[in-house]
């Protein structure tokens, strides 16, 4: 009798040790999954951090192209804004990538330097067809990638870089899309325009 309730003891407190173990496992597994997460998400703060750079590195480029080739005055004053807001916006970008021991792209990637490229072959109308074209997809995408880094942002400084940079970029929206409705051709396709 001593030794069976001897072996009871035993059996309870074992039972109890691996419940206590199980529940330290389970706070191990979700510590993991909550750093596994946060180093997700400081990596995806990151690449916005790149891709904002690269993409107002462009935008400050394509906009001296279209102060140059435009022949819509329009072009021109929105190619000049870009320079304007994207230079500050990249300066301010760089001091939040300083801080944060981010290395900014020193120059544009091959997708950008294409558009440039190409937007470069261009002038007059076919320029500022192209030119606008470029900006709405651009800008449409822009405000998309900063909202959601405005709203999910892991790094306070990024989150707020993206807040702050935002009603900019909807306004450039605003403004690219009243160029491209006004214009003959504009971002329509040839049905489109028929249809009006």
């Amino acid at each position: 009798m001593h030794r069976t309730l001897i072996c009871s003891f035993l059996m309870v407190g074992g039972l109890a040790m691996a419940q206590d173990a199980s529940k330290a496992k389970d706070r191990s597994t979700a510590q993991t999954a909550g750093e596994t997460n946060r180093m997700e998400n400081m990596a995806s703060d990151k690449t916005f951090v790149m891709n904002a750079a690269m993409g107002g590195m462009a935008e400050v480029e394509m906009g001296k192209l279209a102060e140059q080739k435009a022949s819509d005055d329009r072009v021109k004053q929105f190619g000049q804004k870009m320079v304007n807001d994207h230079s500050k916006a990249n300066e301010d970008l760089k001091s939040v990538a300083s801080a944060q021991k981010i290395d900014m792209p020193a120059s544009l990637d091959s997708k950008h330097q294409a558009t440039i490229d190409r937007l470069n072959k261009l002038s007059g109308t076919a320029f500022d067809h192209a030119y606008v074209r470029e900006m709405v997809k651009d800008h449409n995408e822009d405000v998309k990638e900063f909202q959601k880094e405005a709203q999910n942002g892991q790094d306070s400084a990024v989150r707020a870089f993206a807040s702050k940079t935002l009603p900019t970029l909807q306004e450039h929206q605003r403004m690219i899309l009243d160029i491209s409705k006004s214009t003959s051709k504009g971002t329509s396709t040839s049905a489109d325009r028929s249809k009006q």
